[in-house]
């Protein structure tokens, strides 16, 4: 008789509210009960792995649902969203670059290394880029590889619109039950934010984050600026209206999953969840969100930015301002090349200190920090990057609107 009530009571709940429950029972278990964590770490680790496992195939379905649906005339708004994902990323790097000039941050380097391989220039990333487009659907799929996904949907989404009725009729049947599954394990949320907290916490700690403490202030101050000024200012010039509402909305529904999950991939299902519910054009987030996912990397732009200036300040090398204006634009075009996975910008960090001369040695240093503060600054990172997929995708679809009116 009191499951019942308790039941009622937690779906009448908002999903909001159930994920900040679940962070602060995670900090509380990890307080009072360390010993106990490792046995609800489980939740946390099987709620990213779900979100991962059904993220590429909702993303394949529902693009080539979305395209083979498509009637002939129908207005989609691609273009403006893929514009507004270019200039946030850009203006990021910007706001990076500065901050890191107002306040110059250096790195204790001692040797440390990874034993992962960064890539060596841009033409390896945009090389790397290519050949995602042309991977193989089925190794696209397994590897959660966005592009390739989305260009064999958008292929496959051109073709079944020539086919048959029943045909597009089935695909569109995929695609809703595999979005009634990613709902099922999105109510899950709270369950997985109080099990990642809680191992955070304990694994980690926050001892080791207090020697980064000014880095950590200026990575992000930068990405709070961002959220909180830099994207509201193109939003409005977008949509001609207070975007605060819609700013705030998005960092509460979206960034909050993301900043524990810290993965901008796991996230897509959650983005494409919230468009639903705004009502945005499906032709349009079907394919903006797994594509921002991707490319749109505004947090790693300014993650690349700072810890490269850190190591050019530590090093007391001379940054001119055609300099600064290169490792601008060098971080925003790197940044969209960075893995929509844990940590995937601090790999680009070698490719931008190669702009001074670092020896790839001291910069795989600089990774190695950027690991040791990765529990805020990847967290931090990804939430501004996800997002910012659906403010800049609402904002697109909203001007459209308001245009048409």
């Amino acid at each position: 008789m009191i499951q019942r009530p308790l039941l009622q009571l937690f779906t009448r709940t908002s999903l909001v509210v159930q994920i900040f429950i679940g962070l602060v029972a995670g900090i509380l278990l990890a307080l009072l009960l360390p010993q106990a964590v490792p046995h609800v770490g489980l939740l946390g680790e099987l709620f990213i792995a779900a979100l991962k496992a059904v993220a590429p195939v909702l993303v394949f379905l529902l693009v080539i649902s979305a395209i083979a649906s498509h009637q002939q005339g129908q207005p989609t708004h691609i273009r403006p969203v893929l514009v507004l994902y270019l200039v946030g990323t850009l203006c990021a790097a910007i706001v990076a670059v500065i901050a890191s000039s107002l306040w110059p941050t250096t790195l204790p380097l001692a040797e440390a290394a990874t034993g992962a391989n960064p890539p060596g220039g841009i033409g390896e990333v945009l090389k790397t880029l290519l050949f995602n487009i042309t991977s193989n659907p089925i190794s696209a799929l397994l590897e959660a590889n966005y592009i390739g996904i989305l260009a064999w949907a958008i292929g496959l989404g051109l073709a079944i619109r020539q086919g048959s009725d029943s045909t597009r009729a089935a695909f569109s049947d995929l695609a809703r039950g595999v979005t009634l599954i990613v709902k099922v394990v999105i109510h899950f949320a709270p369950f997985g934010v109080f099990g990642l907290v809680a191992t955070t916490l304990v694994d980690t700690g926050l001892q080791a984050l207090l020697g980064y403490a000014q880095l950590l202030l200026v990575l992000i101050g930068c990405m709070l600026f961002v959220a909180l000024v830099v994207n509201p200012v193109i939003v409005w010039w977008k949509i001609r209206r207070n975007p605060y509402p819609l700013v705030f909305l998005c960092l509460r529904e979206s960034g909050v999953t993301a900043f524990f999950t810290r993965s901008s991939a796991a996230n897509v299902p959650v983005n494409l969840q919230i468009c639903e519910r705004l009502g945005l054009h499906e032709d349009t987030y079907s394919i903006s969100i797994p594509l921002g996912a991707t490319i749109n990397m505004a947090g790693a732009a300014v993650t690349i930015s700072v810890l490269t200036l850190a190591a050019v300040h530590t090093l007391g090398i001379s940054v001119d301002l055609p300099t600064a204006l290169l490792l601008c634009v060098v971080s925003a075009v790197s940044a969209c090349g960075a893995s929509g996975v844990a940590g995937g910008s601090l790999l680009l960090i070698p490719l931008a200190c190669s702009l001074f001369g670092i020896p790839n040695e001291v910069a795989m240093q600089v990774v190695a920090i950027g690991f040791v503060i990765g529990i805020l600054q990847d967290a931090a990172e990804t939430a501004v990057n996800s997002s910012t997929d659906v403010l800049f995708t609402a904002a697109a679809c909203l001007a459209a609107e308001r245009k048409q009116a």
